[in-house]
């Protein structure tokens, strides 16, 4: 038997006993006051997230993937982050990984007993390789989903780096992981329905995971996400933007530049800052480590 009443995520919300008895302004009033709470959660546990953005950061520049494991809402915001890095970044698919309890099935529906298994887990992570050189990063509102566990402790057997996020004080997942964040939101508008806070946290930890691990590999330049993949006709504009901004060029030269390089914009960007053609810029990236400002002539 399962005791849910230690669990935070699982406890009732002193402000919501009578919610089914108020109007909608009401319910759109409660829920925007307690997702307030959500945020300011996060602001308690900045060190630890520092900690596993430096680690994930490491894992990515030495040729290891990050991999987000978790079941339900958990997982699902796992996929989400990883599967919105290559557009963002211009990595691999290969560079975030997000794997969910009960496969891609799960993303739209649940999938019967998928989060009570340890050995599915295992299952999964040898299905993609799971590595030394990778971080695998367990998610459970809970804290104590046996697949996600099953994940870490296979994860630690195999000397993998680990990192957990929960948001319920000592839970289990945190003890097996090198960087553990515990962030406490707080008990649910409606209770027990970790997609709301729980989940709005989580995202917002991921968030700042991938985003900052990326910012240190360089797919920044200023506060310009110079690494976008052009795949429609708005980020072909947006790449064309981003280029003006960092150079103060017109759009005729940004576009310009950005047809000699397959609409790159980072190494469009290099070629007019550096005054330098396609190869010229393409090398001087690499000695930069992807680093635009590290590629400027220094005065």
């Amino acid at each position: 038997m399962i005791n849910l009443n230690k669990i935070m995520t699982e406890n009732r919300n002193p402000k919501t006993m009578h919610l089914d008895k108020m109007s909608s302004l009401e319910i759109a009033t409660v829920m925007n006051q307690e997702d307030q709470k959500a945020s300011k959660s996060v602001g308690n546990v900045l060190k630890p997230i520092a900690k596993l953005i430096d680690l994930a950061y490491e894992t990515i520049f030495h040729n290891g993937r990050v991999i987000y494991l978790g079941a339900g809402t958990s997982g699902r915001l796992g996929v989400l982050d990883a599967s919105e890095c290559p557009p963002t970044f211009g990595v691999s698919p290969d560079v975030f990984i997000g794997v969910i309890a009960g496969g891609n099935k799960a993303l739209t529906t649940a999938v019967e007993g998928a989060e009570d298994s340890k050995e599915l887990a295992v299952k999964n992570l040898k299905s993609i390789k799971l590595n030394k050189k990778d971080l695998l990063i367990g998610l459970a509102a809970s804290g104590r989903t046996p697949y996600v566990i099953g994940g870490l402790e296979y994860a630690n057997k195999i000397g993998c780096k680990t990192g957990s996020i929960a948001c319920s004080k000592n839970a289990e997942i945190s003890k097996l992981a090198n960087i553990a964040i515990e962030v406490m939101p707080g008990p649910e508008v409606l209770t027990g329905s970790t997609r709301l806070k729980a989940g709005t946290t989580q995202k917002l930890i991921l968030n700042m995971i991938s985003t900052g691990a990326m910012i240190k590999m360089g797919k920044c330049y200023q506060n310009l996400m110079v690494d976008v993949v052009p795949t429609n006709k708005k980020l072909h504009i947006r790449a064309e933007n981003i280029v003006m901004m960092a150079t103060g060029v017109d759009r005729v030269n940004a576009i310009k530049t950005l047809k000699q390089c397959n609409y790159h914009a980072k190494t469009a960007v290099v070629m007019i800052l550096n005054k330098c053609n396609k190869k010229e810029a393409t090398n001087k990236l690499v000695k930069a480590n992807g680093h635009i400002k590290n590629t400027l002539r220094r005065k």
